[in-house]
């Protein structure tokens, strides 16, 4: 679900001012890529979200280590998974704080986050470690198809055309958002033809470059000029571009933009069109897919996962509960 994008056009915006230049400064120097300016380029991850202000301001009560182990939820697990007593999960590396609340880096570069607290609790619930291996937004699916991963986590949106391919474990719902300077003439956007005109920057192999390639022509249709998508591998060039006036508009996942708008200087956050159930990804088949929906929803029942979304703020986006393979918006 989470990534961006790229062109460049000529629209009004305000001075880069220094606040945001210290902003976007930690964004890059926290490690994140720079974005290639063709959108046939490859993201290197699904990194959507601004820098902290401080890293102080990262929660860090533990709300997962004492959660206990289900013995007849691990007994769900295949034996070779039971006896080795790992679930190799695929995810892509957090850098600095900008994928935050999905995932992030907080002192000491330990990886944090409302995702990694899920991951950790299920794990706890099933008798199991993670063993994490690092890819890519673009290379987790087909590593879970493949073999090569028990487990992918990615902030992924169940769509039709990956529940083709790979089956979904649910576990939050985030939406499709979108982020401007505080300079924009709009304040709020509520359909694709209020982008009408502007440039738009988002990510490449994602539901939101989906979003808008489909509704391309909704502005020809309404009289007005079309809008003007940009693909970025990494949040930090949008920022800048924000920043810059050489984007407009960042459509993105909204759990990530609004944190966005709460920590990253001069911009707003503009409003939601559309939700979509976020899970974990197994292959096709695989009793692990069962396995985990059980432990997510083992933790609903106990509380332990209203917990986990209290200390992110962000209760409003958990689900009632988790299912394998939701029915796909699109």
């Amino acid at each position: 679900m989470r990534t961006f994008a790229r062109h460049q056009l000529s629209f009004p915006h305000a001075s880069v001012t220094g606040a945001v230049v210290g902003a976007l400064a930690l964004a890059l120097l926290s490690g994140c890529d720079s974005a290639a300016t063709t959108a046939t380029t490859p993201a290197a991850g699904p990194a959507a979200g601004g820098p902290a202000s401080e890293a102080a301001s990262i929660p860090s009560q533990d709300v997962v280590s004492t959660i206990p182990t289900d013995a007849a939820l691990h007994a769900e697990l295949p034996a070779a998974i039971q006896s080795r007593g790992t679930l190799l999960l695929g995810t892509s590396q957090a850098i600095g704080t900008s994928g935050l609340p999905h995932a992030g880096q907080g002192p000491g570069g330990r990886t944090v986050g409302l995702d990694v607290d899920l991951r950790d609790a299920v794990a706890k619930v099933l008798g199991v470690r993670w063993d994490i291996q690092y890819g890519t937004f673009q290379t987790v699916i087909p590593g879970v198809q493949n073999g090569r991963y028990d487990v992918g986590q990615d902030n992924f949106g169940a769509t039709r055309a990956r529940e083709k391919v790979v089956d979904f474990a649910t576990y939050l719902n985030d939406g499709q958002s979108f982020l401007g300077s505080k300079e924009l003439k709009t304040d709020s956007v509520t359909s694709l033809t209020d982008l009408c005109g502007y440039n738009i920057a988002t990510s490449p192999g994602s539901t939101f470059q989906q979003i808008l390639t489909a509704g391309a022509s909704k502005c020809a249709a309404v009289g007005k000029s079309p809008y003007h998508v940009q693909y970025f591998a990494d949040a930090a060039p949008i920022f800048l571009g924000l920043a810059n006036g050489k984007v407009d508009i960042y459509f993105g996942p909204t759990l990530s933009l609004k944190y966005d708008a709460l920590n990253l200087p001069d911009t707003k956050y503009l409003g939601q069109i559309s939700t979509t159930p976020v899970g974990f990804v197994t292959a096709k088949g695989s009793p692990v897919a069962k396995a985990i929906s059980d432990a997510v929803n083992k933790l609903i029942a106990s509380g332990a996962y209203a917990k986990i979304f209290a200390k992110w703020g962000v209760p409003d986006t958990a689900v009632s509960s988790s299912v394998v393979n939701p029915a796909a918006t699109f």
